[in-house]
């Protein structure tokens, strides 16, 4: 099960990443997603789109403004603009899997997804990720109670 959610995890980053880049709604890159997915059989790498990728696509869009908010709040010197694409789209995964995602520990998504900043981002990613991550993870007490 653990390594499927890592997939989904990898597959969620990969659509809301490319949803950022191109401008468009993650809903709408998750559709595209699907439909290729559904054209094309599974033995020829056309990654699949799993249940728990869709949850953690949809449940980012849901609560995007405040976990936009939570992250430029507490990215001491930094604004969702300066941010690294890679670096701002782990941290929207990451904030919303820890805040309102019950089913995987804080610490297995903190390690999996500062994992993913070792894989797709720069030297500093990880380190900067795993810290804004941490912090929200040690407010989540308070955050949970004014989520929304």
């Amino acid at each position: 099960m653990a390594g499927a959610r890592n997939k989904a995890r990898t597959r969620a980053f990969q659509i809301l990443f490319e949803a950022d880049h191109r401008g468009v709604s993650p809903q709408e890159v998750l559709a595209n997603w699907v439909r290729r997915a559904q054209q094309v059989p599974r033995d020829e790498g056309t990654p699949q789109v799993g249940e728990y990728t869709m949850e953690l696509v949809e449940g980012y869009v849901q609560h995007a403004a405040r976990i936009d908010e939570l992250i430029a709040s507490y990215a001491v010197g930094w604004t969702l603009d300066r941010m690294p694409m890679v670096d701002r789209t782990l941290l929207r995964l990451g904030a919303f899997e820890l805040i309102w995602e019950d089913a995987v520990p804080d610490a297995v998504v903190l390690d999996e997804v500062v994992q993913l900043a070792k894989e797709f981002s720069g030297d500093e990613a990880p380190g900067f990720v795993n810290g804004l991550l941490a912090r929200l993870q040690e407010l989540k007490p308070s955050l949970r109670a004014s989520r929304d």
